[in-house]
């Protein structure tokens, strides 16, 4: 006698065309309100939707939470924001999408534009430097922080904790490439839910947040069917509304003009970001520096370091270096005025393919959540994303608390590591500030960051060292 076959997943029938499974307006204000708090690289960022999706307005479950959040893992740009258009499509179809993936960038373009202007304007005022400092020691609690949120949903079995660890290990130790560790953590995975599938059970009781059912159920499945005419219409839209900006760029300022330049590299560069922001800015800083001579080294870490203190992706510092590139690359164009007009045309190509992935792969994915091999790889890379945030932690850590480094190379093991005797101690105590207000009073990620700020700004006019 044959065993019945498992039943199909919910098919969410509230999301079809002209239906919202939550109000249009309440979401734009949530997804505006969460684009306020996006801190801290997308650890930060990724428990800050955590907190206000899953646990507070309980609009997604949190197992569909983490299988868009695998998926976006696999492509190339910021998961955090493509999560973002993911879920934004989910509850309110391709406008929710769009809505929510603008509003996550916006605050972040708008302020590393301002302090853009105010890096060329006053780029050596102590009390502008003494705010980033405290900022940056600050994000050091929000990262660990979302370190541990995401850490107890991920982690529901002792394997996936081993995985977390080897992939930590892996990119800390040893550097390994990151492509490399996501198709190793997906094979595990794989391995594991095949072999062993008592680790595919749900996470333990004590990292599920009790409350209603939420809007969008774990075994609901998106009513949008996908279907060769749609992913045309929408690659073929896609493709024309990303290149139409740089192609209007090339014909009125020339095909060599800086800002043509920034538009075609940055351009590539937005196909080929596997691995997260630092994976990437390497790749940038060399270019940047040594091949078009936009910025100086030191001004590249100044960029990255505004860019972690700032609100939405660390992939945003590419609006500091093209706006100094064409500030003093100008052409014909006023030199604030290029700046400014770089600093939008870079962000269009960075993060217009980040929609198109969403709004063409969405579908099929959604098709593919019962698939019990595929879930099984994609819970191995949610582990390895555990690892991965733990490696940014570490690396933000090593770079805000010290001033000099190291590496260490033995065979196999390449390791950055601080020179103790190098300590920020102003930086150390801010953070531990930060850590206090977080863990211990559970302060706001905004409030935060304000005291932490103007800790920072104290510091600046005593003399205490903010080097």
């Amino acid at each position: 006698m044959t065993s019945a076959s498992p039943p199909p997943p919910v098919v969410d029938a509230a999301r079809v065309p002209g239906r919202d499974l939550v109000p249009l307006g309440e979401a734009t204000a949530a997804w505006f309100k969460i684009s306020l708090q996006t801190f801290g690289g997308p650890a930060g960022q990724i428990a800050v939707m955590q907190r206000a999706l899953v646990d507070e307005k309980r609009w997604i479950g949190q197992q569909r939470f983490l299988y868009a959040l695998n998926y976006c893992m696999l492509l190339p740009g910021p998961e955090a924001q493509q999560l973002a258009v993911y879920v934004g499509w989910l509850l309110n179809g391709t406008i929710g999408g769009l809505i929510a993936g603008t509003l996550f960038v916006l605050p972040g373009l708008v302020a590393l534009l301002a302090l853009s202007a105010l890096y060329v304007a006053y780029g050596t005022a102590s009390a502008v430097t003494g705010i980033f400092v405290g900022l940056a020691a600050a994000v050091l609690a929000v990262v660990v922080q979302a370190l541990i949120r995401v850490g107890r949903r991920a982690l529901g079995h002792r394997a996936w904790i081993v995985l977390a660890a080897a992939a930590f290990i892996a990119l800390a130790v040893f550097r390994v490439a990151f492509p490399i560790v996501v198709a190793v953590a997906a094979g595990a995975g794989w391995l594991l839910g095949r072999y062993a599938p008592a680790t595919r059970q749900p996470v333990a009781p004590a990292a599920t947040a009790d409350g209603p059912a939420p809007v969008i159920a774990d075994d609901a499945l998106h009513g949008e069917r996908p279907t060769a005419r749609r992913a045309a219409v929408v690659l073929i839209i896609g493709l024309l509304v990303w290149t139409a900006p740089l192609i209007v760029v090339a014909l009125l300022t020339g095909r060599h003009s800086t800002l043509t330049t920034e538009g075609v590299f940055f351009s590539g560069t937005a196909l080929v970001t596997f691995g997260g922001a630092y994976a990437v800015l390497s790749f940038v800083a060399q270019r940047a520096v040594e091949a078009y001579h936009w910025v100086t080294a030191r001004e590249m870490v100044r960029g990255l370091g505004l860019a972690e203190t700032t609100p939405g992706p660390l992939i945003m510092v590419v609006v500091f270096v093209a706006f100094l590139g064409a500030y003093r690359q100008p052409g014909s164009l006023d030199p604030w005025a290029a700046g400014v007009i770089a600093g939008l045309l870079i962000t269009w190509a960075t993060f217009v393919p980040c929609f198109i992935f969403i709004f063409l792969g969405a579908p099929y994915v959604e098709r593919l959540r019962d698939n019990k091999a595929l879930g099984s790889a994609l819970a191995g890379i949610t582990a390895a994303v555990v690892g991965v945030i733990a490696n940014l932690a570490f690396y933000f850590a090593v770079h805000t608390l010290f001033r000099d480094t190291h590496t260490i190379t033995n065979g196999p093991v390449d390791m950055v590591v601080p020179d103790l005797g190098t300590l920020r101690p102003v930086s150390a105590g801010i953070a531990v500030v930060a850590a206090v207000l977080t863990f211990r009073f559970k302060w706001s990620v905004l409030r935060t960051l304000a005291v932490c700020a103007l800790l920072g700004l104290i510091a600046s006019f005593t003399s205490l060292s903010l080097a």
